[in-house]
């Protein structure tokens, strides 16, 4: 029962987690208007940005990666003696980016799970962390878009998985399996990002919406 129940409790704790909405809850302390309010509507560090407050935004883009990197490392650093083994470091990283997506304390509106996403790749392996930043990095810098950056990010973490046996970021099948549903998830999300980009209309980073 403790082999089963430990796992579960792992993966509730980092639904939990991921759960807290931090571009809710740092503009709220900084006296800001909620921001499913303005813009794009969005709960996270992009939409904060354009309230015009960037330590607010890079504040949210920060613990936002923390809860998605938080539990993961947890379970990996302290999980092998208790028999949590890597079933329950993929479960856990989903966990916390579904948490985001669908926050129990939020009625379930979360955002699109970029940065969540990103904090929990980086605790799976950070070589692979690094690979996905540089990625997003260089499309948002020549492009400008943050959802264009996004999903190249998103598709790449677990192509770099896919196809990068015998180098530093192999991992268990079940932790490419949960970066590819996490890579679903974050395409979904962006539905009507990818439809304003094919029309030529979605806001470039740090652009403010009425």
């Amino acid at each position: 029962m403790m082999e089963i129940g430990l796992p579960v409790l792992a993966t509730l704790g980092a639904y939990l987690l991921g759960s807290l909405s931090f571009a809710v809850v740092v503009s709220r302390l900084m006296g800001l208007n909620d921001p499913r309010t303005y813009g794009s509507k969005n709960p996270g560090a992009t939409n904060v940005l354009r309230s015009g407050n960037k330590a607010a935004a890079i504040a949210t883009l920060l613990l936002d990666a923390v809860k998605g990197w938080l539990p993961v490392w947890a379970v990996i650093t302290w999980g092998e003696p208790y028999g949590l083994g890597d079933g329950t470091v993929a479960l856990v990283g989903l966990a916390a980016f579904v948490g985001h997506l669908w926050p129990v304390f939020f009625r379930f509106q979360g955002g699109k799970g970029v940065a969540t996403a990103a904090g929990v790749i980086v605790a799976f392996n950070p070589w692979l962390g690094l690979a996905a930043l540089v990625s997003w990095l260089v499309v948002a810098y020549f492009f400008r878009v943050s959802s264009l950056a996004s999903l190249v990010a998103a598709v790449f973490a677990p192509a770099y998985f896919l196809f990068g046996d015998g180098v530093a970021w192999r991992a268990p099948g079940v932790v490419v399996l949960s970066l590819g549903v996490m890579a679903v998830l974050l395409v979904w999300r962006h539905a009507e990002n990818i439809n304003r980009l094919l029309a030529g209309k979605e806001s470039k980073i740090g652009a403010k919406k009425p």
